[in-house]
């Protein structure tokens, strides 16, 4: 998609006095886009005509169209309505050896060293050969860039993944990688929280690991607070992904070590189907994960992640609620064969 605005923005969505609106933000301060842009009520329905709607925000002077502190704002996942988020696991060279290591994939009595060594090995093989591992998250994962994370009652080992995101701003279907890019409309930072224990599925050994349970509990989404539009993002590799826990550096990588690049990740998983408007492309985490560091997430905790250029995100973390899900306060063994409560 091609970019032609004048001054640089960043758009996301906003709450004031309980009223949600879309907005761009210049520096500190914001300007509702529903005053100067006829038609539209949230981010969502710029992509009908991004090129146009960006050539518009451009031209704006904030002073002159009213804009609004940013200081106070409630900040909302920026895209409105939320699309689904289409995940890239296992992308990133580095993080692929510290996990194989954490968690001892590979020959049995292996040691760590000779671990990395098969682990490196085989991710190698697979960029050469084999496809991207493509998974899915719900909407009703995501949370905004300030929202609290909420531990569940029901799995453990709650590790986090900072992660750049690639909003998606024009429908995708069997694209090339060529022409990949011209479906991109920004940027912005996702936070990919697993349950490392509901990972496998010890109860249905055949399936292997379940995605759907370790990666879509509400709040397991931190999304934004902003998306970047393409255009003011001229080299991602230089991009620095940083995670820090309670003042901590856990996650301090470049974009620069993706096994799949972007226009290749796009192209695969839009070979399998159609990508959406304001759907989010997250594409692999660096290394530095709780697994690797042997530390997981807890109550008070607080994580404060950033990309540069895109933003930052400040997630406390809650403990469980102490309250079981049906499924589980009725069905014993169903709790023990997930791990059991955590609360």
């Amino acid at each position: 998609m091609k970019d032609t605005s004048n001054n640089e923005f960043k758009l996301g969505s906003f709450e004031d006095a309980g009223e949600q609106f879309p907005g761009a933000v210049f520096g500190d301060t914001v300007v509702d886009l529903r005053t100067v842009l006829p038609g539209i009520t949230r981010i969502g329905d710029l992509f009908a005509d991004w090129d146009a709607h960006l050539e518009k925000i451009g031209t704006i002077d904030p002073a002159a169209a009213g804009s609004r502190r940013l200081a106070g704002l409630g900040v909302l996942p920026p895209v409105q309505p939320v699309g689904t988020i289409i995940a890239a696991g296992a992308n990133y060279r580095e993080h692929v050896i510290q996990m194989s290591v954490a968690h001892k994939l590979g020959t049995e009595g292996a040691d760590a060293r000779q671990l990395a060594a098969d682990a490196a090995a085989e991710i190698d093989e697979r960029g050469r050969t084999g496809d991207p591992y493509i998974w899915t998250g719900i909407p009703s994962a995501v949370c905004g860039a300030y929202d609290d994370v909420q531990l569940p009652d029901v799995g453990g080992d709650i590790d986090w993944e900072l992660e750049l995101g690639v909003v998606i701003g024009r429908r995708a279907h069997r694209v090339s990688a060529a022409d990949a890019m011209d479906h991109v409309a920004g940027y912005t930072i996702v936070n990919d929280v697993t349950s490392r224990a509901l990972v496998p599925r010890t109860d249905i050994a055949m399936m292997g690991t379940d995605w759907f349970r370790s990666k879509n509990q509400p709040t397991f989404f931190p999304v934004g607070p902003y998306v970047v539009p393409r255009r003011f993002v001229p080299d991602l590799s230089k991009l620095r992904i940083r995670l820090s826990l309670n003042g901590q550096m856990m996650q301090d990588a470049l974009v620069d070590d993706l096994l799949f690049d972007i226009p290749s990740l796009i192209a695969y998983a839009s070979s399998v189907a159609v990508l959406q408007p304001g759907d989010v492309l997250i594409t692999g985490s660096p290394a530095g994960n709780g697994s690797h560091w042997g530390r997981f997430l807890r109550d008070g905790d607080v994580m404060e992640a950033s990309i540069s250029g895109l933003g930052t995100q400040r997630s406390p973390v809650r403990g469980p609620s102490g309250q079981l899900p049906p499924w589980y306060a009725d069905r014993p063994v169903a709790l023990a064969a997930a791990g059991g409560s955590v609360a």
